[in-house]
């Protein structure tokens, strides 16, 4: 088995895939907390492994991707106490086999690449990828398969705090799609809002990408809220919520022989 953790904002998503097929084992989330140690990170996800029956010693490797520097040291530790092996991290000089065509390919975040090399593998170019998380990020390969960039809007649930923060009579919702989309309460009216309004911006953001191509493209997500937003999208979109997972599985094998 292979051991593979997407470090994000919000969530430590982390699973195990079998390390011939790429399989998914497991997949659970932890909260990404910038104040546990290594050890703290080491025993929320050893217990976790041990209740989903997982055998630290049928562990052959590990990779790591990080979106938050601050956190990254503790979480790889944890992993490399917990399988007692090196952990590949995602950054620059890996091997990915992405033509990234941006100003400064080193800036590119690691789960971005990941997800880009997933969806490459599973879905071809041309593409739009989708990661619905504490940011939304829209990614776009064309159809040469070159990485051209993409878009960073806030995320679902962060627009929701922005707004709660500034406007002292609306309350703290749950991110969920409400009853109907004309609202006359406050809490449906926002949860319309973010979930609708959510949908719409993406849908108005492929059909822009779409007329500067000048072709249109398959468009897949991920990420946390995917779940709830893009079955509201006109939009076709797949959802794929182990697109990273299945993209630090890739990039493992490319990599493996370097630890």
């Amino acid at each position: 088995m292979i051991l593979a953790i997407d470090l994000g904002n919000t969530n430590v998503t982390f699973g195990c895939l079998d390390d011939k097929t790429g399989g998914t084992i497991f997949e659970e989330r932890i909260h990404t907390d910038f104040e546990s140690t290594s050890m703290e990170y080491a025993v929320k996800m050893k217990n976790i492994m041990d209740i989903r029956g997982v055998k630290v010693k049928d562990i052959s490797g590990g990779i790591l991707s990080s979106s938050v520097p601050p956190v990254t040291r503790q979480v790889k530790n944890a992993a490399e106490m917990i399988i007692n092996k090196p952990i590949i991290e995602v950054g620059p000089g890996i091997k990915t086999g992405v033509d990234i065509k941006i100003d400064d390919p080193a800036s590119l975040g690691p789960d971005l690449l990941v997800g880009a090399v997933a969806g490459l593998e599973q879905y071809g170019a041309p593409l739009i990828l989708i990661d619905m998380g504490t940011a939304t990020t829209i990614s776009v390969i064309n159809d040469q398969r070159r990485f051209m960039g993409g878009m960073i809007i806030p995320g679902v649930k962060v627009s929701v705090n922005g707004l709660t923060a500034h406007a002292a009579h609306l309350p703290d919702i749950a991110i969920k799609l409400p009853d109907k989309l004309i609202n006359g309460s406050t809490v449906g009216a926002m949860q319309s809002g973010s979930v609708y309004g959510h949908a719409s911006c993406i849908d108005g953001m492929v059909e822009r990408i779409w007329d500067e191509l000048g072709y249109k493209t398959a468009v897949v997500a991920t990420g946390g809220f995917a779940r709830t937003v893009i079955p509201c999208c006109k939009t076709d979109i797949t959802i794929d919520s182990e697109l990273l997972i299945k993209g630090l599985f890739i990039l493992y094998n490319k990599n493996k022989g370097r630890v």
